[in-house]
């Protein structure tokens, strides 16, 4: 949504304001302006939380990492903004009273701490299905990563709060009402650095709760998964008391990471954990959660800190799903997985962050991505993806000269896109006029300020391309050091381009590089500007129990 005539109108007033320090801008200027959506709908943004309504499921919410709840009333094919008046957009938890089912709690803050995770402020509550919303509480624990509301009562809510994850704090655990949110009990916590990474309550017993505690902690330098905080609780009285289960009960030794938990709806004694430790695997319980066994280590996806959840068919207790970067599922209770959903199948993105079953039927099925919410009615055959929910993350955006102009950006793992800002023909902006130009986590952009048939795109870690639109080529112009000598690139690395020239660049790793025929050649022209603190150059050793060395951590640089 852009309008680049406003971006002149500014710039222009505040150029004519530098002589008269203590004039103001006149903002009633800029009160007839409004916003217009101009796309792309190619693709969609992470979704993190998802429930429906089970007496009538063509009533959808989901909730998304930075873009607010959603809410369908057709099965997923029209959409509509519901939180966007609200203080924060960055949804952790949802969760329907079924009994009445315009009874809605959410709980804000994303449940995924990766470096750019939104926190959250608060637990919130909807009497009218979404119409209205009323604050209650909790806005100290920053994420809200799982919620559970009494079956029979929407006054008795079990909150697991899973905490920020750049700072210690005590308002992270677990938290009980039985007023509607007007008093809260912090009923079970253990650390300021160990919060809710899972919850699973028995469906034949609202007593009987499950819940994975888990220790992390991020730096801008390092990330940590496990510590002794980490542990697999349960308690038999309806969140009041809480009794740890240990490696005497089966559960590895050592220090543990996340923990994900589900229980079999057609068995609740079949009780499934994907453990993160030293050597990560999945147990099961025969016996509701008191004893435990190992399964397998072999087949346990991967980076738990970003997805770690597992979920049973409602109606097969050996149906067991995965759900990570792809989605696995076994039907031999978890001894062995195949691949349901990986990379663009059918037009589904990766790196899966939620996932919900109908418990009256085990063919639909809904998962929130990366790239958004897929629906599927045939057990994961086939997917539809849901093209209006537009909730794209944008690191960068710019514009060019072109008439109309184009606008391009980087987003959260959807590459680097670019479209026009408006259509000369009939019919307004299509989708199809929008093209992908770079790969990844799309970053900076920026065209070429004298041939708008050309620019320039990034994705993660430093890898920068100089584009031609009009053919699609694209060169791969990252700088080297002339000495091999490591350059440590950001995860958002820094572009400019010279407003004179329009053949200069410059670009940051430790040092700033400077071109001078659009990338064909680099030179130095800085020493290291960084602290060059070999305590804060780990990032290849992050992780902590599980190793995960993106570059996300990448520090000590430009």
């Amino acid at each position: 949504m852009i309008l680049k005539n406003s971006f002149k109108i500014l710039l222009t007033l505040l150029w004519l304001s530098q002589p008269l320090l203590a004039q103001k801008v006149d903002m009633t200027l800029f009160k007839g302006m409004t916003p217009r959506n101009i796309g792309p709908a190619g693709m969609s943004g992470r979704v993190t939380a998802i429930d429906v309504v089970n007496s009538d499921p063509n009533i959808i919410y989901a909730g998304t990492a930075s873009g607010g709840l959603w809410k369908s009333t057709g099965g997923g094919v029209a959409w509509e903004p519901i939180f966007d008046k609200e203080k924060v957009a960055s949804i952790g938890a949802i969760a329907i009273y079924q009994n009445s089912p315009d009874i809605i709690w959410v709980g804000t803050g994303e449940g995924n701490p990766r470096n750019s995770q939104s926190m959250g402020g608060g637990v919130y509550l909807s009497r009218d299905g979404g119409k209205s919303w009323e604050l209650k509480g909790l806005e100290n624990t920053k994420v809200i990563h799982k919620i559970w509301v009494h079956p029979n009562d929407p006054n008795t809510v079990i909150v697991g709060a899973m905490g920020q994850a750049w700072a210690d704090s005590d308002d992270r655990g677990v938290y009980k009402t039985t007023d509607g949110g007007k008093n809260w009990k912090k009923v079970l916590f253990v650390n300021g650095r160990t919060g809710v990474g899972a919850m699973s309550v028995d469906p034949t017993n609202p007593n009987k709760i499950f819940v994975a505690m888990w220790e992390f902690r991020r730096w801008p330098w390092f990330f940590k998964s496990g510590g002794v905080g980490s542990g697999l609780y349960v308690s038999q009285d309806g969140g009041d008391t809480w009794k740890k289960r240990t490696s005497e009960d089966g559960l590895p030794e050592g220090e543990l990471g996340r923990i994900g938990i589900a229980i079999a709806p057609s068995n609740t004694n079949l009780i499934y954990a994907l453990v993160e430790s030293k050597k990560n695997a999945f147990y099961k319980s025969i016996d509701g959660g008191i004893k435990w066994t190992k399964i397998q280590d072999k087949q346990t996806g991967d980076r738990p800190f970003y997805y770690w959840d597992i979920h049973v068919d409602p109606d097969n207790e050996n149906r067991v799903y995965n759900v990570f970067s792809q989605i696995e599922v076994s039907i031999d209770g978890a001894k062995t997985f195949e691949q349901l959903l990986g990379w663009n199948p059918t037009r589904v993105h990766g790196d899966y962050h939620s996932w919900w079953i109908s418990p009256n039927d085990g063919a639909f099925m809904i998962n929130g991505n990366d790239g958004g919410i897929a629906i599927s009615r045939d057990r994961g055959v086939t997917w539809r993806f849901a093209e209006n929910i537009p909730v794209g993350q944008f690191y960068h955006i710019n514009v060019d000269n072109a008439i109309p102009y184009n606008v391009m950006g980087g987003m959260q793992d959807n590459g680097t896109w670019r479209g026009p800002s408006n259509a000369l023909r009939s019919g307004g902006i299509r989708n199809s006029y929008w093209d992908e130009v770079a790969f990844g986590d799309g970053f900076d952009a920026a065209p070429d300020p004298t041939d708008n048939r050309y620019g320039y795109g990034m994705w993660q870690g430093g890898n920068l391309l100089r584009i031609d639109f009009e053919t699609g080529f694209s060169q791969y112009i990252k700088p080297s050091h002339p000495k091999d000598e490591f350059l440590r690139f950001n995860w958002n690395a820094a572009l400019a381009l010279d407003p004179f020239d329009n053949s200069t660049i410059y670009y940051g790793s430790q040092y700033v590089h400077k071109s001078t025929d659009k990338g064909q050649n680099w030179t130095i022209i800085s020493p290291d500007l960084t602290s060059n603190d070999p305590e804060k150059q780990k990032q290849m050793d992050s992780g902590g129990l599980t190793y995960d060395a993106t570059g996300a951590e990448n520090h000590t640089t430009i």
